[in-house]
């Protein structure tokens, strides 16, 4: 947990300093994480403290308490007004996402420049005022969407978007044994390799998953985002230096659909799921660093920025078109403090919290990749090998019955006696789904019932690997 946590629950009256300082003792004892020691001693549940992590962000009352300067809201309310046509304050307010206080000074300030004008009201309240662009703002509009292209909703500051992260630390999740079977149970895994997983995961430390391929390292990787409790807030975007930095990815970012419209919420932030970013040999250091885009003038945050309070994913590590050495110079602050640090394109610096697990996945040999630097700072190490036979045997019964074939364990006998061993190959966790799903394409092709046969099994073979 952070440092700041237990100062928190007190603030909120969540708890009381005696309750706190009974955690405190209690972990000196058993370890674990300030929240758990709360939970166990009964001073708050499981559900209250998860509801505490996930505070979300409260919508400013006025401009000051946006972050944001005025003259810059009227700036971007006069590029939305550009495309509007005609307007009202309430209109306005939900394209840049503030309160009608702010948006109803940035309107007075254009109207005095002539940027603005009222066009009619429905009542004798400023509230009702209908507004349109003039030809003046229309020719400033066009310079400002020059300087910067963004016309979406308004920016969170820097601080409060480093604060926010913070409160919602990746390592501050309750995970339970029985949300990560589940979110693992489409796999079949060694008891063991549940047992690591969960400590880690728990953790919110580095994981390196290692082991021959095609034995589930990268669906593991994909699966332990799903056994993430809860849900974050990130924002559309950052404000650093004047500079604005799109966060929210919809390609990437998955909303939750229960935020939408609920009261008090600063709408400039998103309610997701929690990130997983995931990136494999098309990685460049190019891609951890701000990507200025010239043409609109904003910057588009870089992978672990949009996967922070989540995972990042290096798929295929070692086979990235950036040498593992230079990865490794890259992090190992970020892993060692979980800061990162970046640089607008006007030689600005700034810090933002690194707070992701990230999963390293690989099928080459560990100590070839990196030294033992780089090994020391990723905690976690879960070597992700060949399954034994019952296991596989078990693969294969889950796979025909997933695409309606009737499982036969003298079929499977006979494939590993006179396949595998004949052939000295090794199996793997993929190639049950690989050779079934040979199976049914060839008998789909010629029209016929796909069946878990030994004449079948032979063609998938010979279609499958290499004589």
């Amino acid at each position: 947990m952070t440092p700041q946590l237990g100062n928190h629950l007190i603030d909120e009256g969540v708890i009381t300093k005696a309750q706190l300082s009974e955690a405190l003792e209690r972990q000196k004892s058993y370890g674990q994480r300030l929240g758990d020691n709360l939970v166990a001693l009964g001073h708050l549940s499981a559900e209250q403290m998860a509801g505490f992590l996930k505070k979300a962000p409260v919508a400013p009352k006025n401009t000051d308490e946006s972050g944001l300067d005025p003259l810059f809201i009227a700036d971007l309310a006069l590029k939305h007004a550009l495309f509007m046509g005609e307007f009202g304050m309430q209109e306005m307010a939900g394209k840049i996402c503030l309160p009608v206080s702010a948006v109803e000074e940035a309107l007075d300030f254009l109207r005095r420049e002539k940027l603005v004008e009222v066009t009619g009201a429905a009542q004798i309240t400023k509230a009702s005022f209908r507004f349109k662009i003039t030809a003046l703002g229309k020719n400033r509009a066009g310079d400002l969407l020059n300087l910067c292209a963004y016309c979406g909703p308004a920016p969170v500051p820097l601080e409060d978007y480093c604060a926010t992260v913070e409160f919602q630390n990746v390592r501050n999740i309750l995970l339970d044994e029985q949300s990560l079977r589940s979110s693992l149970e489409h796999l079949t895994l060694p008891e063991e390799v549940y047992h690591q997983l969960g400590p880690a995961i728990s953790s919110g430390r580095p994981i390196f998953l290692y082991g021959p391929p095609g034995n589930g390292k990268t669906a593991i990787a994909v699966a332990i985002s799903e056994a993430l409790p809860g849900s974050v807030y990130i924002p559309h975007s950052v404000l650093v230096g004047g500079q604005i930095i799109s966060v929210f990815d919809t390609v990437n970012h998955v909303p939750v659909a229960d935020g939408i419209g609920q009261a008090g919420l600063d709408r400039r932030w998103v309610e997701i799921r929690r990130p997983v970013m995931m990136t494999g040999g098309e990685l460049t250091l190019k891609m951890l660093d701000l990507q200025f885009n010239p043409m609109t003038k904003t910057y588009e945050a870089p992978l672990q920025m949009k996967a922070n309070n989540g995972i990042l994913v290096i798929d295929d590590f070692g086979r990235q078109q950036v040498d593992p050495q230079d990865l490794l110079n890259r992090w190992i602050v970020c892993l060692e403090r979980n800061l990162d640090f970046l640089t607008l394109h006007t030689g600005m610096k700034f810090t933002i919290p690194f707070n992701q697990i990230v999963v390293f996945s690989t099928n080459l040999e560990p100590k070839s990749l990196v030294d033992e630097a780089f090994l020391r700072r990723i905690r976690y190490k879960i070597k992700v090998d060949h399954p034994t036979e019952e296991a596989f045997a078990r693969i294969f019964q889950r796979v025909c019955a997933e695409n309606g074939l009737e499982y036969s364990e003298e079929v499977f006998l006979d494939l590993m006696d006179n396949f595998y061993a004949s052939h000295d190959i090794r199996p793997s966790a993929c190639q049950p789904r690989d050779l079934v799903a040979h199976i049914v394409d060839y008998c789909r092709y010629h029209n016929k019932v796909p069946r878990f046969s030994r004449q079948a099994v032979a063609q998938a073979w010979k279609d499958y690997f290499l004589q």
